[in-house]
């Protein structure tokens, strides 16, 4: 009987050590889950390979950062292999929430929507897309007319495995829609990612960390490509004091927050509320202070309650926030 009890006291100490080094993901699906072992000929070479937030550089070494400055939870790698075709790898990402899952969707975006989960895009043999929390690569070693097919059908079958859809940042219904170039837009957090995207400065100038969300974004004005950076604050205070930095450390000459740079080209930056607008690389003053003040305008509209008509029973209607809309 005491030899009994302590297997079984050792059984349940093995499977909570288990637990603690590969915790089961949110909503009880793990990348694990969405990808099949066999798709039209191809079969997994049985060396799967499971990475979290501490092992991951182990996998990706050199381009882990880009995944941890979201809230990466974990990474599910498999390889499939067909006898004389090109070798198949499927990387599923957990990235903790649908914002980030777009968000490192968006961090290399370049092509249009191929119609598999909520975006994607295909170009040489290398699908990429997203739907609910979990972010998803598929990469042939070649691509063939047989490789493209296979992607394309194990893109199909992994979007068809995850049970929900997810929301895209709000953020986006902020942007506005005249003139902006929509498969340039990128959501991010930290300042890591505005170095990799748009390299302002070696100082963290806009005071970006974990909890900040940054869209930034890119309008067609004649010939030229202007820059929005539109960030998000916790409290109104750290967008003052962002602003603020901002100010300081890039135009400090600046009238208004708005300067000509020695090249010709025009920075704008102001603060609303939680969120600190900046434009770069505007031809012109007027347009600056254009793009920047539709794009606090547009905040301030979308976040200010709208009213509902009373309802039978009631004494006096209510307020609700208006219902915002995003760009595709």
């Amino acid at each position: 009987m005491e030899v009994d009890l302590r297997l079984r006291i050792g059984i349940v100490m093995i499977a909570l050590i288990a637990l603690a080094i590969n915790p089961p993901a949110r909503g009880g699906q793990s990348a694990r889950d969405l990808v099949p072992k066999e798709m039209l000929g191809w079969k997994s070479d049985g060396k799967d390979g499971l990475y979290d937030r501490k092992t991951l550089f182990q996998y990706i070494d050199g381009t882990a950062e880009v995944y941890l400055a979201y809230d990466f939870r974990q990474e599910f790698a498999r390889k499939f292999v067909k006898p004389g075709q090109p070798a198949i790898i499927v990387d599923a990402f957990d990235m903790g929430s649908s914002e980030d899952a777009y968000g490192i969707f968006t961090f290399e975006r370049e092509s249009g929507n191929v119609g598999i989960g909520q975006d994607s895009e295909y170009a040489a043999g290398f699908l990429r897309l997203w739907k609910g929390r979990y972010f998803v690569s598929i990469l042939a070693d070649k691509e063939t007319p047989s490789t493209r097919k296979a992607v394309m059908a194990l893109g199909k079958a992994i979007a068809s495995r995850i049970k929900a859809t997810g929301a895209r940042p709000k953020m986006l219904a902020y942007l506005p829609r005249e003139n902006l170039i929509h498969n340039d837009i990128r959501f991010f957090h930290r300042k890591s990612g505005l170095d990799y995207q748009f390299y302002i400065s070696d100082q963290n100038v806009l005071d970006l960390d974990a909890d900040t969300d940054v869209l930034l974004a890119r309008y067609k004005l004649g010939d030229a490509k202007v820059r929005l950076i539109l960030v998000q604050y916790p409290a109104e205070e750290s967008a003052r004091n962002a602003l603020d930095s901002f100010v300081k450390a890039m135009i400090p000459d600046s009238r208004d927050g708005v300067y000509r740079l020695e090249k010709g080209t025009w920075v704008a930056a102001k603060s609303s509320g939680r969120f600190v607008a900046v434009v770069f690389d505007s031809p012109t003053e007027e347009q600056a202070r254009s793009l920047i003040g539709s794009t606090l305008e547009s905040v301030a509209k979308l976040l200010a309650p709208r009213y509902v008509p009373m309802k039978s029973g009631t004494t006096r209607g209510q307020t609700e926030p208006a219902n915002p809309s995003y760009p595709e």
